[in-house]
């Protein structure tokens, strides 16, 4: 037990010291304390019971947090599996004295178990109000007499995991339920389960942390989420005050308005199928170019579907866009287009061992159905499969996908629509990049 205290002593003050400069830009540390049950999963001798447990928090990214925390079930009674009845304290002493779970002729107050524990917790949206998470970690567990596994040890050890739930009330304030699952490393002891809900307190939270503090001082404008726009700027352009990514693209709303110049309110601001934080950070490609390579093809194609690099230009596929129009509600191609697919057919045709995928997209407006859409784009890419294939292509060559209007090539106007999105895409594989197309456009 107390090495487990000293580990966890060092653990924190290591995290402490790492992190020492980060304190300064946002309120870190947390306490938290809750109330729930703890379960016994089959050979032990014990039934559920009331568990209070309390823990120190120290958020080390906008993803990751540590927490050490110490618990206490005062009242977990015997379940009477192994004879050790709470009600009968003659059942170890014949004398009808103390038993061996503390009773006695009247019966026992109960088996207190106490515990210690070290977690991780993974945020999926920390800055958000609902804030989910992941834990993982390693737990103590401490009884007064011989309760686990199967009534042979009186402490355990091992790793827990588990899941948790915070709600931001503000940025002092959360609301939290827990969920773990404890592992015992001695293999006959079966797993404990613990539960609780509880509260969160952040010293320094509040829109009254360090960097408030600085603003209130200097008689500058608040910053409620340090996002590193005001609460005043963030209410004209529309993002959340208390959220410093409003549109969960990985970019924080300041570094979105201030140095990449996206939109904070569009997670793709390009809409070329990558978050403009996966773009600046995982694929170091432009947010605010749809085709940064400029090999004809958008950067989230490439990287999705066809594995190809969005920054090197000469391996992007052959790539030809048809704004069919079709009459409403039909799949029919009217004559005027056949021109723009004969090229495609001719490609295919001078190069045997290439296939091509056919993709149709759709627009968004305000009333606009998504299984409609969905059903039309992929019926109206069978069209022009089916056409291609009346023209001498194989059919083994060619696949027809839609999307929908879930890829939009540009911002949907849900009033007046976009014709832009209404479109097929066919993407050639295996007869060379876009410039190479001029060989087969109008021969």
């Amino acid at each position: 037990m107390q090495m487990l205290y000293r580990m966890m002593i060092v653990f924190m003050a290591g995290v402490f010291a790492v992190q020492a400069d980060e304190l300064a830009d946002a309120p870190r540390w947390y306490v938290s304390p809750g109330v729930g049950m703890m379960f016994f999963e089959g050979n032990q001798p014990v039934d559920e019971g009331l568990n209070m447990v309390l823990r120190l928090g120290y958020d080390l990214s906008d993803h990751w947090s540590v927490e050490g925390g110490v618990s206490w079930a005062p009242n977990i009674t015997s379940n009477g599996r192994d004879g050790r009845d709470d009600r009968d304290g003659g059942a170890c002493c014949p004398g009808g004295g103390t038993g061996l779970w503390g009773g006695g002729d009247d019966g026992v107050s109960g088996q207190s178990i106490r515990g210690a524990f070290v977690d991780g917790l993974y945020h999926f949206n920390r800055y958000n109000r609902l804030d989910p998470y992941l834990t993982a970690g390693f737990g103590y567990y401490r009884a007064n007499d011989n309760v686990f596994c199967e009534g042979s040890e009186y402490s355990v050890s091992g790793p827990r995991v588990g899941a948790g739930l915070m709600y931001h009330l503000n940025d002092r304030w959360s609301l939290r339920a827990d969920t773990r699952a404890f592992m015992a490393l001695d293999q006959t002891c079966e797993f404990i389960y613990t539960a609780d809900a509880g509260v969160a307190y952040r010293f320094g939270g509040g829109g009254k942390g360090a960097a408030d503090s600085v603003a209130v001082a200097e008689g500058l404008p608040k910053d409620s989420d340090g996002d590193g726009l005001t609460d005043e700027e963030e209410a004209k352009l529309g993002t959340d005050p208390f959220n410093k990514d409003t549109d969960g693209d990985g970019l924080t709303d300041g570094d979105e308005v201030k140095v990449y110049k996206t939109n904070p309110l569009n997670p793709d601001t390009d809409f070329d199928g990558l978050k403009d934080g996966e773009e600046v950070f995982t694929h170091k490609t432009n947010p605010l170019d749809r085709d940064t390579d400029k090999g004809g093809v958008a950067d989230g194609h490439e990287v999705i579907e066809d594995h190809t690099n969005p920054l090197d230009p000469t391996d992007d596929l052959m790539l030809f866009e048809v704004y069919i129009q079709f009459d409403y509600d039909t799949t029919v191609i009217k004559s005027e287009y056949f021109k723009d697919i004969d090229q495609v057919v001719r490609v295919l045709l001078r190069n045997p061992q290439a296939k091509a995928v056919i993709e149709g997209h759709a627009d968004r407006r305000t009333r606009s159905s998504e299984k409609y859409n969905q059903d039309l784009s992929e019926r109206r890419a069978q069209a022009v499969q089916s056409y291609m294939v009346g023209k001498g292509v194989v059919v083994d060559k060619l696949s027809a996908v839609g999307y929908g209007y879930s890829r939009p090539k540009v911002q949907p106007d849900l009033v007046n629509g976009n014709p832009e999105n209404r479109r097929v895409e066919i993407y050639i594989r295996g007869a060379g990049t876009n410039a190479d197309k001029v060989k087969y456009v109008n021969p």
